[in-house]
């Protein structure tokens, strides 16, 4: 293939932009402050749960709390009664000693009931004191993520910007080529990454390998016309002042 020198290094402009439409994307994925958003993702998630787990916690305590309070209120209400009737003076001596005997048994069962209520109460207390303190842990853990979130996006349209530039670049740059020349040279970049490099100091600016002497002493001889490849790993070698021939 033959192509115009001029032409053959307009080739190096090309692979430029490809290079860095390469280093683009690959950045894509290593974003640092992607990185940091899905860290603080995982730590919203974490305080999120403990949050709800706190708060589960609250509505068993209350769930208790409505319990105990229903037995000692039903446990009073019994006391109530047979005071009234021990002071009716309408129960039989035998019944009064079992009203007493039972008044009594009532009176330990409301004080029990009373101690494990004041008990959850505290509990519920401190769950309370629990669930404000992971509330405030959520909150924060939020605004930074809505910050790193902010500081991604700001990254991503660097990005964007710099692959639409490039974008434009390489579509001004390929209309140039002919057709045979473009396609040899996307078919190397698909295969190998680099389609196309500047041979310098008689190394191969896409392999880095030094060509030996005979080869080199080959190139020197060729047309500056004819289309080369490295015989390494068959990149377009594109030759200038630089390559020292």
């Amino acid at each position: 293939m033959n192509v115009e020198p001029s032409i053959q290094a307009a080739l190096l402009r090309l692979a430029a932009a490809d290079a860095e439409l390469t280093r683009i994307a690959h950045r894509r994925t290593v974003l640092p402050e992607q990185q940091e958003v899905a860290r603080l993702e995982a730590e919203r998630n974490t305080q999120k749960d403990a949050a709800v787990k706190v708060e589960i916690e609250i509505d068993d305590l209350d769930r208790d709390i409505r319990k105990l309070e229903g037995e000692v209120d039903a446990v009073r209400k019994r006391e109530e009664r047979d005071r009234g009737m021990l002071t009716s003076g309408a129960v039989h001596a035998k019944q009064l000693t079992d009203l007493e005997h039972e008044l009594a048994s009532l009176e330990r069962r409301r004080g029990a009931l009373e101690d494990d209520l004041l008990e959850v109460m505290e509990r519920r207390e401190a769950s309370a004191a629990d669930h404000d303190h992971a509330g405030a842990r959520l909150s924060r853990a939020e605004q930074e993520l809505t910050d790193a979130q902010r500081l991604r996006d700001e990254a991503v349209a660097d990005l964007d910007v710099a692959q639409n530039r490039c974008e434009n670049d390489r579509a001004g740059l390929v209309g140039q080529f002919p057709g045979e020349l473009l396609a040899l040279y996307d078919k190397q970049r698909a295969a190998h990454g680099v389609g196309a490099a500047l041979l310098q100091a008689r190394r191969c600016g896409a392999c880095r390998i030094e060509l030996d002497r005979g080869e080199i002493a080959r190139i020197a001889r060729t047309e500056p016309d004819v289309v080369l490849r490295c015989p390494e790993c068959g990149a377009i070698l594109v030759r200038t002042k630089e390559s020292g021939l």
